[in-house]
């Protein structure tokens, strides 16, 4: 053993440490392990720039610009939708319709935005069979990460072995070549989630169960809206007139959050209305007679008044309205709830820095984390994964609001979920993603080719707004994380390492033959994608199978298919992938649930998958 390969096996062993604590950025692991093998000769520069150049990183750009006009036209909520509508009332049927419908998006888009995509309409359906969302988010999550394995964009880890194949020399795969193993895959999950679902949280009547999808009346309730709401009147002699919210300071100076200005028409009209339509911004000037709606403890409430001269109405109704849920929702202006995304930007960000109300116009109300019910002090609590928090906005944005990468609606009312009326672009957008499939199965150019054609056609024809939220749509971690990784293996083989453990495999298990050493590369691989992410962990192991089979005298097809669907089929952990992790909350689970449902699933697909492959791609031509 060289010099060179302890030091590529000492930097895999400190990067696959960091990626199982998770304590290090996962993208910030693979530069620093590139670095360090460039600084120890290990690499060229070019070898260690590589992989930010390769096929598989281009690709993958190309398919989130494609999955985010997809997402932004409306397109994947609109087919989902009418299929959806075929499943009726009956639990079963809902199931197997969630599950297929998921599966079939999930072969050409990612999972988290697949997730993003059908959490707000599961919810939805849930609320109208009367079911609890519990009984399906998790299977939902699943059925995303099932359905990547029907075609070769649907998951990173299916380009990751065709990259490997092609490097090797070998015939690259097709397209649909991982349809049949992906339908088996399928059927595996349907057939489990019919036994396991007794699992899943009960169809209780408990109002904990049942937090999405709701009315106003019943977010209103959930959140103590209407106990912390109150309204003040700007006097004739009042300093707080001609003032601007932002130089008043109120959240910092009284906790207070001002929600709504409403003003009189006209001098001949007795009614207020909400000024342009739109709740409160940062830069709206307070005149005399305008009406504030304040949240917040009734206390500072009234030393607010107090040191500006305001007028508490208290109960009397000067706007024809009656003083409940009104206040926060009319025909344009309307309260949801929203959760971010496990590789969301404002993750432990103070709320004061979020620019929420700066960039999305929408305040917001209040905090569900867990069990609690964080109502005040908003501006200095950080965000954090796993949250709900209840916003209010005007229809129009918190519509926009879905369509951000980084967050998920999953909690709009029902009643105004469905008044959303799809863009209509979305006929383009089903033209550009059929124009990129027929490209990739007719093979007529380059697979990375197609997908950068339909990343721009979705640009030019508006799809994606702007090539600003283009660049939006794309997961730059996962970019940088398989980037970065790329190299790595370069290393693992180029020093002899992917030999030397290829060489343990075979000593290991060679004398039982190589359907058990399939089994042997496959089960490390579902063990070791528990603890990081699908991607790093089929560019890891993906040279170390291909060099077991060459060892063995075996096809190599089966050992990397193998490791593509190993690293995929993660389902025993709430934090193995990000579906997993975003329907956790939502779906009130426990890490119990995931254990019960999820690892008998794993064990299950894998147990079938070393059956099937060799069915499909035989041990000897």
């Amino acid at each position: 053993m060289n010099g060179s390969m302890i030091i590529t096996l000492v930097v895999l062993a400190v990067a696959s440490i960091l990626f199982i604590s998770g304590k290090v950025r996962s993208d910030l692991v693979a530069i620093g392990s590139l670095i360090v093998l460039m600084l120890f000769k290990i690499l060229t520069p070019s070898e260690a720039l590589s992989g930010f150049s390769n096929s598989v990183v281009i690709m993958m750009v190309g398919l989130f610009i494609v999955g985010g006009g997809i997402f932004q036209t409306g397109l994947a909520k609109l087919l989902s939708n009418k299929m959806l509508q075929l499943a009726g009332t009956n639990e079963t049927r809902l199931l197997m319709m969630i599950m297929i419908v998921t599966a079939l998006i999930g072969a050409f888009v990612s999972n988290t935005g697949t997730i993003a995509v059908m959490m707000p309409i599961v919810v939805s359906l849930a609320k109208s069979a009367k079911t609890n969302p519990g009984r399906f988010l998790m299977p939902l999550a699943f059925a995303s990460s099932l359905g990547g394995m029907l075609t070769l964009i649907g998951t990173p880890p299916n380009l990751v072995i065709q990259d490997v194949l092609l490097a090797a020399g070998y015939e690259g795969v097709s397209f649909f070549t991982f349809t049949p193993i992906g339908l088996v895959c399928i059927a595996v999950g349907l057939l489990s989630m019919l036994f396991l679902r007794r699992f899943l949280p009960k169809n209780d009547r408990d109002a904990e169960n049942r937090r999405y999808g709701r009315s106003l009346q019943e977010l209103a309730r959930e959140y103590q809206l209407t106990q912390n709401l109150y309204r003040v009147q700007v006097g004739a002699n009042s300093p707080i007139s001609s003032k601007t919210l932002q130089e008043l300071e109120i959240p910092a100076r009284y906790e207070l959050n001002v929600i709504e200005i409403r003003r009189r028409i006209s001098a001949k009209n007795q009614f207020f209305k909400t000024i342009n339509q739109e709740i409160a911004t940062s830069e709206t000037v307070i005149q005399e007679e305008d009406i504030l709606y304040v949240h917040g403890p009734i206390e500072r409430v009234e030393e607010f008044a107090n040191d500006y001269d305001l007028l508490m109405l208290d109960h009397q109704i000067l706007e024809n309205k009656s003083t409940d849920i009104v206040q926060y929702a009319t025909n344009d202006v309307g309260i949801a709830e929203v959760m971010l995304t496990p590789t969301s930007r404002l993750i432990n960000r103070l709320i004061k820095e979020s620019g929420f109300r700066e960039k999305y116009r929408v305040n917001i109300l209040g905090i569900q984390r867990k069990d609690q019910y964080i109502l005040h002090n908003l501006k200095d609590e950080k965000m954090r994964f796993g949250d709900a928090m209840l916003v209010q906005g005007t229809w129009k944005d918190i519509a926009l609001l879905a369509n951000e990468p980084d967050i998920v609606v999953v909690g709009q009312p029902i009643e105004e979920s469905r008044k959303v009326t799809m863009d209509n672009k979305a006929p383009i957008a089903a033209g550009i993603m059929l124009l990129m499939v027929l490209l990739l199965i007719t093979d007529f150019i380059p697979a990375v080719a197609s997908v950068m054609i339909a990343a721009v056609l979705m640009v030019v024809f508006g799809c994606v707004r702007n090539m600003e939220d283009a660049y939006k749509t794309v997961n730059w971690e996962s970019i940088v994380l398989i980037g970065g990784m790329i190299p790595m293996s370069i290393a693992i083989e180029k020093t002899g390492a992917a030999k030397l453990l290829s060489d343990g495999m075979v000593h290991l298990l060679g004398d039982y033959g190589p359907l058990v050493m399939l089994a042997g590369i496959y089960f490390i691989t579902s063990i070791l994608t528990l603890f990081i992410s699908n991607t790093a962990c089929a560019v890891l192991l993906a040279p170390i199978a291909l060099g077991t089979a060459l060892q063995f005298g075996v096809n190599p097809y089966p050992f990397l298919f193998a490791v593509s669907i190993g690293a995929s089929m993660c389902f025993a952990s709430p934090f193995s992938t990000p579906p997993n992790a975003l329907v956790m909350s939502a779906g009130r689970y426990k890490f119990t649930h995931y254990l019960k449902v999820g690892l008998p699933l794993q064990i299950m697909i894998g147990i079938v998958m070393v059956a099937v492959l060799p069915l499909f791609f035989p041990f000897y031509k």
